[in-house]
């Protein structure tokens, strides 16, 4: 495996594949990025009969991993977990790119094309510190940088309160043990693939929306390179990436900023796919709920309820949509 680099200066000029590789996947190098990079060489090499060594993984710090001190949104947002692996697709570095898709800004350049969508994993969230979200005690400290899980916190529980915890899986599961919080929430999808499911109580879905693409692993080429997407198509899973880009086309119509409360949940309903969204205010005070049917790829439907959202939002919602 390539030795992780901290940044693209580290890598030669020209970026040649070693012999016998047919694939470069670039990666953050977090545990669970990296879990998430051998799940898609796993799908890859079983997809074409390759040996495991024909897809290299190749690891970078993102600079969303080198600040963990403030929120993502202070920052730069979503756009600090891909300007590396952006960066490396555009001077051929890396074939690929392996996204956690929630994490991927909703506009991408038009020279790189999400060219797969691996099988998506459980979307729930999981509560680890108290059994149930009406179990946690009073007054209680919970710990979490997403806005969404904040304002649904904060929408159930108002009287709780909420500090900002970022890091990796272990990194946040240490803060909780240290007691600098009494609870926090990570993705069922990345305790699975770090393979700690037993960890926390899942939410169900219905009741607590998950964030727009939850557990869903995308593969990202330069969109010119079509031997590439050829290749990566063999292991894209058509409902995942339905419902994927259903989610994302509710966010870019919508038009929020990094500080937007956004959750959303696509389900299957025969040859359709029902779409609920929910937009809350940041204290939880405000919250506007909808839902569509429509078919798989079609953009029309989550733009409509992008704008019914909006128009029955209260100010305390709206405010917070002005463009990321």
């Amino acid at each position: 495996m390539t030795e992780p680099r901290s940044d693209t200066s580290a890598l030669p000029a020209s970026g040649p594949a070693s012999d016998g590789v047919v694939l470069r996947l670039g990666t953050r190098q977090s545990p669970l990025a990296m879990a998430q990079a051998e799940e898609a060489r796993c799908r890859l090499c079983e997809a074409h009969g390759w040996p495991e060594a024909a897809v290299e993984l190749v690891p970078v710090r993102a600079s969303g991993d080198k600040i963990q001190d403030r929120p993502l949104a202070e920052i730069g947002g979503k756009a600090l977990w891909t300007k590396e692996l952006d960066e490396w697709l555009a001077e051929g570095w890396i074939d690929a790119a392996v996204h956690s898709m929630k994490d991927v800004e909703t506009i991408r350049p038009p020279s790189l094309t999400i060219a797969a969508i691996l099988p998506r994993a459980d979307i729930r969230d999981v509560l680890i510190g108290a059994s149930s979200i009406s179990s946690i005690p009073r007054g209680a400290i919970i710990g979490t940088s997403a806005p969404r899980r904040a304002a649904q916190l904060l929408h159930h529980r108002p009287d709780c309160r909420v500090v900002s915890l970022r890091g990796n899986v272990a990194t946040r599961l240490a803060k909780l043990a240290a007691g600098d919080v009494d609870a926090t929430f990570l993705a069922a999808a990345g305790l699975q693939r770090l393979e700690q499911e037993g960890t926390g109580t899942p939410l169900p879905e219905q009741d607590w929306l998950p964030a727009p693409a939850q557990g869903a692993i995308g593969l990202e080429c330069n969109t010119a390179d079509h031997a590439t997407r050829a290749l990566l198509d063999a292991v894209n899973h058509a409902p995942s990436f339905a419902s994927v880009m259903a989610e994302r086309a509710l966010l870019r119509a919508l038009g929020g900023n990094c500080y937007s409360p956004i959750a959303a949940l696509t389900t299957a309903e025969g040859a359709h796919l029902r779409l609920q969204a929910a937009l809350y205010s940041p204290d939880g005070l405000a919250s506007v709920t909808g839902e569509c049917v429509l078919e798989p790829l079609d953009d029309g439907p989550p733009a409509a309820l992008a704008r019914d959202l909006l128009a029955r939002a209260s100010e305390l919602i709206t405010a917070h949509f002005d463009g990321c």
